[in-house]
């Protein structure tokens, strides 16, 4: 599952390196949730999943000067599964560089879902892609494994 996965508050990578086979499955190599002011910055990261992922309740967090590849990229999300979700608000990635990955930079939402979710105040800026399949995505219709309802 996830390298590192945590909820907390006032907290920074610097430097910090994940490394897993492309090909292994679901395994993203930060994700938080529920968590404000989180910096992730200089930071390596290749996986078989998301490189950064971010869940409900993220707020005030920098994404900078992180290199992801191989892996499915940096994604808000997947959010609106569940009633009890938080927003999402304050979100940059800046300076990035994303190298042979299936997606770039992403939103996903699960579709017909309960959770009612705002996400607002995202900005990317400054990312370099270099065969990345799918470079920006908003997705609002997230079912992997096909484990939803897509009406």
């Amino acid at each position: 599952n996830f390298h590192v996965m945590f909820g907390c508050n006032n907290i920074t990578f610097d430097g910090f390196t994940v490394t897993a086979p492309a090909d292994s499955p679901n395994t993203d190599g930060i994700h938080m949730g529920r968590s404000t002011d989180v910096k992730i910055l200089n930071t390596n990261i290749g996986t078989g999943d998301d490189c950064v992922s971010l869940g409900d309740g993220s707020r005030k967090i920098t994404v900078q000067g992180v290199k992801c590849g191989p892996g499915h990229g940096i994604s808000v999300g997947s959010l609106g599964r569940y009633t009890t979700e938080d927003n999402v608000e304050g979100v940059t990635v800046k300076n990035c560089t994303l190298t042979a990955t299936q997606n770039g930079v992403r939103i996903k939402t699960w579709p017909d879902a309960p959770g009612t979710i705002t996400v607002f105040d995202i900005h990317f800026e400054d990312i370099t892609m270099n065969n990345v399949l799918n470079p920006i995505i908003i997705d609002q219709e997230y079912c992997p494994w096909n484990a939803c309802n897509k009406k």
